[in-house]
């Protein structure tokens, strides 16, 4: 039971550990925090419905046009919204995104309507039995599609040219423009690969769940929040350290305390952390 728990909370956590990438991104080259992360995730999500369903695309190429589509709503946030309230005060970005979360969500409903949608395609889903842990071929396809993003990220931050000038942007935007950095376009960077990693996580999770619906990125955009919190601001380890702790630590509560608060646990987490170390595991 408590190793299935684990199973459990792995699969979870690794979808919240992608939308705090998202945060810990934006955060770290704008100093924001963008509350319309979950409708990213949202965004992959129907981008796999679209290329799936209306443009009758394989497999692939419909997890192709939902990491696009969850790319550019990204960079479109940037555009649009973000770049236009550069250097106001720090509330009406935060305001803006409230107000473009509920816009997203609003078109979402409009353009897809309220109604569940399935996917036509079926995926072998081989339950395993590995002792007495019972765990399916699409969670372990969760599982490791979430290592090999996660170390493709490390790797692009560190030794690619744009990355490692994302970088510099996120430790001092100042220092980075005087070397000949172009900062906006490192925050377009930024909001595209976010937008891309909450979209992984959305496209994963309507995978595993088979649906998608406009308010299903509520939810894992709070949660991705509070693991960002939790592995403190701007920190990358701490964003997957706090996704995993997140994903385990609701699991286990619902499985020995209570399942009806399993959304719960998350937020209890959070005010916990905000009380006795507000900045987080890694946060400074």
């Amino acid at each position: 039971m408590f190793g299935q728990q684990i199973i459990n909370g792995l699969i979870s956590g690794s979808s919240y550990a992608l939308v705090a990438l998202g945060y810990t991104l934006i955060y770290g080259v704008l100093g924001l925090i963008n509350l319309a992360q979950g409708e990213l995730y949202m965004a992959g999500a129907f981008g796999l419905w679209i290329g799936a369903t209306i443009l009758k695309l394989p497999l692939i190429g419909a997890i192709v046009t939902g990491l696009l589509t969850a790319g550019l709503v990204g960079l479109g946030m940037e555009k649009f919204v973000f770049r236009p309230l550069e250097n106001r005060h720090p509330l009406i970005p935060m305001l803006a995104a409230i107000g473009l979360s509920i816009a997203l969500q609003s078109f979402a409903l409009l353009l897809f309507g309220p109604e569940e949608k399935p996917f036509p395609f079926t995926i072998d889903n081989t339950i395993y039995t590995i002792l007495e842990l019972k765990i399916s071929t699409v969670q372990i396809l969760i599982i490791l599609s979430s290592i090999l993003i996660l170390i493709f990220l490390f790797w692009y931050l560190k030794y690619s040219k744009w990355g490692k000038a994302l970088l510099a942007v996120s430790m001092d935007r100042e220092a980075a423009i005087i070397i000949g950095i172009e900062p906006h376009f490192c925050t377009s960077q930024a909001f595209f690969i976010s937008g891309v990693l909450s979209g992984i996580a959305g496209i994963l999770m309507a995978i595993y769940y088979n649906t998608t619906y406009p308010y299903m990125g509520v939810l894992p955009g709070l949660k991705g929040f509070c693991a960002a919190v939790l592995g403190g601001a701007g920190s990358i380890m701490g964003a997957i350290l706090g996704g995993i702790i997140l994903g385990i630590a609701e699991n286990l509560g619902a499985a020995y305390i209570s399942s009806g608060f399993k959304d719960g646990f998350a937020f209890a987490i959070l005010i916990f952390i905000l009380l006795v170390k507000p900045q987080g595991i890694f946060g400074k």
